[in-house]
């Protein structure tokens, strides 16, 4: 799972594309369109629009507005967040133009979108739904019936009608109008927008909105330079409207020939818990995290293939536990301990069986329902006993691109995602084949795997290129903190977050870089805090207050070191172990000092297409997400060879 907008495979609901949808773990699922037209044209025509109805939703603007923007949200969805900041600045400067529709999308796997919608509608029932729709995208990490309460107050409204309406069917009837609307429309995942009827998926940058809208724009006016009323021009453009998109092609259930993967030599340690065949054909390593619901959905999957192939496949599970999920390293951490009594796997399943409680006491009550030693049991907690072994498993993990939960590697072949059975198999019989053919020419069951991993290592790195070369943009390094010589051949400019996992995961491929390319390559660093990271801006501050007196990379470095631990007083202690000047030092975080800075950086990166974290220009040539070292030293290599 990556905080990015361009990397394919998505592992989580962050996960890969500017949306959250309910198929984001389906790996081979294709991508929502970013800009178009959702229906079929006639020949020599544009395609008509979406009929997108309106009637009965929260409003903002003006009925004679010439476009309307219609948008599926859900207050859970960190994308969601993002585009409320786009849809705000479109507001602003489009004026008495532009009108914004909201529909209720809360997606099944965010816990806190349903009461959020709620808690809005019951707002809009006393003519304070925008009111509170701002407060919940801007308390976002807090969204809770005290949240709710809390804010219904501050907005003065009733609070016993507040309550009732939270509790009203009426209101749940309007998120069942709106959701089976979005299915009907194809809007599966959130934000998804409708611009007078124009399909527009996710969290776009703003200049594609703009372009729809001011393509819209234009044949409205030209509507009503027509005769048409402006406040008819929407219901006009409807008429012409169709009520759904056309269905996508049929696709295969399950593929003959899978689409080649990219193949690694993925270890498996004596030690990694492991069950299936003693001696496979097919073995299968997961990177996995027990607070992770994409992880938790393809347990059933993965006891369908052990009983299906149980003679020739093994599985192993390898520890990936994502430093956004507050409990899944502890839950890695009980599931060794188990692990060490001989029941990991039963302490695997009761995890995931109950991923909403994973907290200390719960595993120990986990612990006592198998039976273990409790004492022994709490002491590897207490202790840590099997921390260092946890990170391994990560560290590992992220070595072979295992970015995001759960990743498999298929005798080596990565495979992302919880995706069906199906696409398992079509994965698995291959690999089958190959392994059957080895056994045929003489190699021993028990050396299968050995054999095809010493085959991965001697394999060219996969090549970060696309077949058709990305744009190339002019990235100008500005006044953003610098390391590296000036006559560097290459620049690395990076838009980043001091609280996503995924930027943080990638500094030490960053570090390792500077010293294979020692001479030759600059690192610039660029700001995109992202919303949905309440302490990402402070952190920031905190850098760029580092940086003016001459110690911004020992900050960036105490940060992406202590990623839980970014408030206010943390903050301030860092500065102090690093030797700052505490009073210039607070002076410069009280008054905002860096705030323009870092909003410009922000602004630039949404411009050149950095809408998520970490993303990189090598040269001015995009690579996005938190990429193994060799995607990285693809391209590097090859900007060094133009340079010669």
């Amino acid at each position: 799972m990556k905080f990015t907008l361009q990397v394919a495979a998505a592992a989580l609901v962050l996960a890969l594309a500017p949306a959250c949808n309910n198929n984001a773990n389906k790996v081979g699922a294709a991508p929502a369109p970013s800009t178009g037209a959702p229906a079929a044209a006639a020949p020599g025509g544009e395609a008509p629009p979406l009929k997108v109805a309106i009637d009965g939703s929260p409003v903002h603007g003006s009925s004679e507005a010439l476009v309307t923007l219609v948008e599926f949200s859900d207050y859970q969805c960190p994308f969601c967040s993002r585009a409320h900041n786009t849809v705000k600045q479109l507001e602003q400067d489009y004026g008495a133009k532009l009108r914004v529709v909201m529909k209720q999308n809360p997606l099944s796997f965010h816990p806190n979108a349903k009461p959020a919608a709620l808690a809005a509608l019951a707002a809009g029932e006393q003519g304070k739904y925008w009111e509170m729709h701002d407060k919940l995208f801007a308390n976002q990490q807090a969204l809770s019936p005290d949240l709710y309460e809390k804010t219904a107050t501050e907005l003065g409204l009733d609070m016993a009608k507040f309550k009732a309406d939270m509790e009203s069917p009426k209101l749940q009837q309007i998120i069942d109008r709106d959701q089976a609307q979005a299915g009907k429309l194809g809007a599966n995942g959130t934000p998804a927008f409708f611009i007078n009827g124009r399909s527009l998926s996710g969290a776009q940058p703003i200049d594609r909105f703009k372009a729809l809208i001011d393509t819209e724009l234009g044949k409205a006016q030209a509507m009503v330079s027509g005769g048409v009323s402006p406040d008819q021009v929407y219901a006009k453009i409807m008429e012409k409207g169709v009520d759904a998109p056309p269905p996508p092609p049929a696709r295969p259930a399950a593929p003959s020939a899978p689409a080649p993967a990219a193949v690694r030599k993925v270890d498996v340690p004596a030690d990694a818990p492991a069950r299936g065949a003693k001696e496979p054909l097919v073995t299968i390593v997961e990177w996995s995290d027990f607070q992770c619901p994409f992880c938790g959905r393809v347990v059933p999957t993965l006891k369908q293939i052990e009983d299906t192939y149980g003679k020739d496949v093994k599985v192993v599970f390898r520890n990936q536990p994502l430093p956004f999920h507050s409990n899944a390293k502890l839950a890695a951490e009980a599931a060794m301990a188990a692990n060490e009594q001989g029941k990991f796997w039963q302490m695997h399943d009761k995890l995931f069986a109950n991923q909403q409680a994973l907290d200390r006491p719960n595993l120990e009550k986990y612990a006592q329902e198998l039976e273990l030693d409790v004492g022994k049991f709490k002491a590897a907690l207490d202790s840590g006993k099997f921390k260092a072994a946890v990170e391994a498993d990560s560290s590992a993990g992220t070595a072979v691109g295992a970015n995001g939960t759960p990743t498999f590697f298929i005798n080596g072949r990565e495979f992302v995602g919880a995706q069906p059975f199906e696409a398992f198999k079509a994965v698995i019989d291959d690999e089958l084949a190959k392994a059957n053919k080895l056994v045929a020419a003489g190699t021993k069951r028990a050396e299968v795997y050995a054999k095809l991993m010493a085959e991965a290592a001697k394999a060219p790195p996969p090549s970060a290129a696309p077949e058709a070369p990305a744009p190339v943009q002019n990235i100008e390094v500005g006044t953003a903190p610098v390391k590296g010589p000036k006559t560097a051949p290459v620049t690395i400019v990076e838009w980043s977050d001091f609280q996503c996992p995924f930027c943080g995961r990638v500094v030490p491929t960053l570090n390792e870089l500077e010293k294979q390319y020692e001479g030759k390559v600059r690192v610039a660093f660029k700001h995109q805090p992202l919303p949905f990271h309440q302490n990402a801006k402070p952190a920031a501050m905190a850098s760029m207050a580092a940086n003016e007196q001459g110690k911004f990379w020992q900050m960036h470095d105490k940060l992406f070191s202590n990623q839980q631990a970014l408030d206010r007083d943390s903050l301030d202690r860092y500065a102090k172990e690093i030797g700052l000047d505490m009073g210039k030092y607070k002076a410069a975080m009280d008054s905002n000092k860096f705030d323009a800075q870092i909003t410009a950086d922000s602004n630039e990166g949404m411009k050149v297409g950095a809408n998520g974290t970490p993303t990189f220009f090598i040269n001015g040539r995009q690579v996005v997400g938190a990429q193994p070292i060799e995607a990285f030293k693809a391209v590097i290599d090859d900007e060094l060879k133009k340079k010669k």
